[in-house]
């Protein structure tokens, strides 16, 4: 049969567009990786065109960069942190495939590789002008020699090197002249001598991280000088003191921010020493430091371009911060955290001072009751961060304030604090919220969560933690109105069930969820998560005990950015912990007192989790399992933690303690 004559060969539509359309597209979809996979795959051109355009890159293993190699010819900024196995023949190849484009590797959590490799990659990449090696515990001066072959190295990161010495921080400091940014923190073998060749060699420098160091004032002139200098942190430097400081002659006009956090033999005097001339400075960070005296404060007084001041953990006096509160100009951000002898005379001095503040950080500070939360209100209208975790002495009436007087606040933390639904309903006001902390708020129920969802539809990160007045009704009004959320801890309420999950399944962005001790989910509403966010990184399932394989099968089929999650205490077996391996990103797992596992079906599961870069369980399951196990695992950059808790049938143990961040146990 003849076709007609009008007929015509109809063409793929997205054939018309030209390789600068489709660029500009693909560099919206950066943050979106799996977005630009789905793109990659509508046609030949589009798979091409994303192989061509793509720049950065983070395997997930060490084995799967064999593909890249042939897939993506430009890569300029390749991270390896996923990849805690990587040899020198590994960066031999990325060295001949990326010689001309690599400007920037990260190895910050890989080992195995040596100078051999290193110098392969710095020898071959002429243009590499970015390395982070931090956590080369095992990396000696001769990887030091092989970085400063790196001719045009501008930033280098060495933290927790410990094998490295002068001898090859000298080396760096011959060969990289046009270092600006260099971290040698917790670098123990690195004294005076090393650190005075980089000063003297390196003149370009702007940000130098000489934390923990055993480094004296000796090694300070030569940097002092340095004409470029912006950022210094000298952390945790015991061996500087008053009486050295005092001798110095020199000062740095370029230095904008300097961290002398724990270094407790230095005062103000020694202070004062340090920063004469530094007239362009604009933040100082004193935290677990000297005590904030009157002294300190007419110190403070002589930075005239001082934004930001932190004094976390430090003794404070009223004529102290009265002294920083006379400062004619106006800071921008001041944090007090854990500061003893903060009270409502000296804040509200402060604040009325300050009335330009954008963030404020009084964490901890027990003594400050509403009268301060009132003046901080009136004064600080523009803040747009306010922590206040554990003021304790706050009234519930002081929180109305905030929403009043403080609508572009984008964080608030108010954990263990006496907030109730009436100060939520007018925090809601504060549209521009981005994150908000509400654990072990007793008094807050699903009334003030829907005045939240209503109003802070900018929400992301939202901590109910132990907050037992939340049900079912308050977290489908925060999924009903915050649809960009990623973050929800809901761990230990009682009242939560598969409903609030259901939920949840609609906020297509989440990425960490919290779920610790919430007796009344199961697989059915864990399943709707998975099926709904596919984004999942981050789950904490322990002592859900309704939750069985079916759950860990659901994750396995649609949760493939799932990296870590712990399930100890769930009704979980051999299938379901199999399941989980395809995932195929899990990197940290915690297994404890799972009754329903056997030796060999967690032998099978560890073997099949081929990215496990953590693994927790209880020791009792240590001699079950045969020794290849471990062998193989470790070779593959696994580490195991080992734990003999006995089994709790508490549902809290350690009280609000075990909040996300609070406690490393598992």
């Amino acid at each position: 049969m003849k076709k007609p004559a009008n007929d015509t060969v109809m063409t793929n539509p997205l054939d018309l567009f030209t390789e600068e359309i489709i660029h500009a597209i693909l560099d919206h979809l950066n943050d979106e990786p799996f977005s630009k996979k789905s793109f990659s795959l509508c046609c030949k051109s589009f798979y091409f065109i994303e192989s061509r355009h793509r720049k950065s890159l983070t395997p997930l293993r060490s084995e799967l960069l064999h593909r890249a190699f042939h897939r993506y010819p430009s890569i300029s900024r390749l991270n390896l942190t996923l990849c805690p196995r990587v040899n020198d023949a590994t960066l031999a190849s990325v060295a001949a495939t990326w010689r001309a484009t690599l400007l920037s590797i990260n190895l910050s959590r890989s080992r195995d590789f040596s100078g051999i490799g290193l110098r392969v990659l710095s020898g071959s990449c002429s243009g590499l002008v970015e390395i982070d090696v931090s956590n080369g515990t095992e990396l000696t001066d001769t990887a030091a020699k092989a970085i400063a072959e790196a001719k045009n190295l501008e930033k280098l990161r060495m933290a927790r090197c410990k094998l490295i010495s002068d001898i090859g921080i000298g080396c760096i400091a011959v060969g990289c002249k046009k270092l600006k940014v260099l971290c040698l923190r917790w670098c123990l073998r690195v004294t005076d001598l090393g650190v005075g060749l980089v000063a003297v060699k390196c003149k370009q420098l702007r940000s130098l991280d000489l934390s923990c160091l055993p480094i004296t004032e000796k090694c300070l002139p030569p940097i002092l000088q340095l004409q470029h200098l912006e950022d210094l942190v000298l952390e945790g430097c015991l061996g500087i003191d008053d009486d050295g400081l005092v001798s110095l002659k020199h000062s740095c006009s370029s230095l904008k921010m300097l961290n002398l956090s724990k270094c407790q033999n230095v005062s103000h005097v020694g202070l004062s020493s340090l920063t004469n001339g530094a007239d362009n400075l604009e933040q100082l960070v004193l935290s677990y430091g000297p005590s904030v005296t009157t002294d300190l404060g007419k110190c403070i007084l002589n930075y005239s371009r001082l934004k930001s001041i932190r004094l976390d953990g430090c003794l404070v006096t009223c004529s102290g911060t009265k002294a920083i509160g006379s400062w004619c100009a106006s800071l921008r951000e001041l944090s007090l955290s854990k500061c003893t002898g903060v009270t409502d005379e000296c804040l509200s001095f402060l604040v009325q001072a300050h009335r330009q503040l954008l963030k404020l950080n009084i964490t901890c500070c027990r003594k400050i009751t509403s009268v301060a939360i009132d003046c901080i209100t009136k004064s600080c209208t523009f803040l747009t961060s306010l922590r206040m975790e554990s003021c304790s002495l706050v009234s519930k009436d002081a929180f109305l304030l905030i929403g009043q007087c403080c609508q572009f606040l984008e964080e608030l933390d108010v954990t263990d604090n006496e907030i109730d639904d009436e100060g939520l309903m007018s925090i809601s006001r504060c549209s521009k919220l981005c994150s908000l902390k509400l654990g072990v708020c007793l008094n807050i129920t699903d009334e003030g969560l829907m005045h939240v969802g209503s109003g802070c539809r900018k929400l992301k990160e939202l901590d109910l933690y132990r907050s037992l007045g939340v049900t079912d009704v308050g977290i489908a009004k925060i999924a009903q109105g915050c649809p960009d959320l990623e973050m929800i801890n809901i761990a230990y309420n009682n009242k939560i069930t598969d409903s609030s999950l259901t939920s949840l399944s609609e906020c297509l962005r989440l990425k960490i969820l919290e779920l610790r001790g919430c007796l009344c989910v199961s697989t059915v509403g864990l399943s709707a998560v998975a099926r709904g966010c596919r984004q999942l990184a981050l789950l904490d399932i322990k002592k859900c005990v309704n939750i069985n394989d079916n759950g860990m099968l659901a994750l396995g089929q649609f949760c493939h950015n799932l990296r870590q999650i712990n399930l100890s205490y769930c009704s979980v077996t051999d299938v379901g912990l199999l399941s989980l391996a395809n995932t195929n990103r899990l990197q940290n797992m915690t297994i404890l007192h799972l009754t329903g596992l056997s030796p060999n079906g967690l032998a099978a599961a560890l073997l099949a989790c081929g990215g496990l870069t953590k693994v927790k369980l209880h020791t009792s399951l240590k001699p079950l399992l045969p020794k290849y196990i471990f062998e193989y695992m470790e070779g593959r950059g696994c580490v195991f933690h080992w734990r003999d808790k006995a089994f709790q049938v508490e549902i809290d143990p350690k009280g609000w303690q075990l909040h996300v961040g609070r406690s490393p146990e598992g």
